[in-house]
């Protein structure tokens, strides 16, 4: 009977050994997992970022394009720019005024979440009661 209880317990330290050693292997792996995922996150957003410089480069000889084409167009290249940046003030401030009122009616609270949890809490109280 001694050696069964020897040998119980040496199973069980080795179920503890190979548990810490599995956990630490999974821990080292979720490390290496996060710090590739971080990794190509990091290369995503500096791409997106090279891509807005690009597109703003873009916007602004598209526009200088579009003064110089108005500009022959009506015979001044000041009316054009003065045309071409007031349609551009137009639209910004169009997509300011959606955008503000698009944050104001904004909330994080999850209210179809809420509404939902409170009736299954009525659902279960009557439930209960009943």
């Amino acid at each position: 009977m001694a050696d069964q209880g020897h040998s119980t317990y040496n199973l069980l330290g080795e179920a503890v050994r190979e548990s810490t050693d599995l956990a630490r292997k999974e821990f080292a792996l979720f490390r290496t997992e996060m710090s590739d995922n971080l990794k190509t996150m990091a290369i995503g957003l500096a791409m997106i970022v090279g891509a807005a410089v690009f597109a703003i480069a873009a916007v602004m000889l598209f526009t200088e394009a579009l003064v110089e084409w108005l500009g022959a167009l009506v015979g001044s290249e000041a009316l054009g720019a003065l045309i071409v940046g007031g349609a551009m003030l137009l639209l910004a401030l169009g997509l300011g005024f959606s955008g503000r009122n698009a944050i104001s009616s904004f909330t994080l609270t999850p209210e179809r979440t809420v509404r939902s949890l409170q009736r299954d809490g009525e659902t279960l109280s009557e439930r209960v009661s009943g």
